[in-house]
């Protein structure tokens, strides 16, 4: 028995398109579906970071957008808005990173004045001893 269903070029295209339109979307909604758990590790890592250079003290503003940009991206990634979630953490992280480098660039600035004060007050000790 012969079968009745051939296919004609222009159908095999059509439904050669349709299956790599099909595997493309699950593909995407694969890579839609996972959490940024490996942004968050390093997120939450220089966060750390940023407040043991003392950020909280020397850059203030930015810590607290880092701690707030942090803290919207646990709510997106247990909402499961998981590249709303990447996003705040990538955002989180740069904040952060600005944050760590001001309090060491303060702290750097602090260090020379007082290197600077201690040298002054040598040279007014050693001027006093030599009268």
């Amino acid at each position: 028995m012969k079968s009745s269903a051939s296919f004609s070029p222009a159908a095999c295209r059509n439904l050669k398109l349709a299956s790599l339109l099909l595997g493309g979307s699950l593909l995407l909604a694969g890579c839609a579906g996972n959490p940024p758990t490996e942004q968050f590790a390093v997120t939450e890592s220089v966060v750390r970071d940023a407040e043991s250079a003392g950020g909280t003290q020397y850059a203030a503003v930015e810590m607290k957008s880092a701690q707030d940009k942090l803290k919207q991206a646990e709510f997106a990634l247990h909402d499961k808005d998981y590249e709303k979630a990447k996003k705040l953490a990538e955002q989180a992280e740069w904040d952060a990173r600005v944050a760590e480098r001001k309090a060491l660039a303060a702290k750097a600035r602090k260090a020379v004045e007082d290197a600077q004060q201690g040298v002054q007050e040598l040279r007014e000790e050693s001027l006093r001893n030599a009268q």
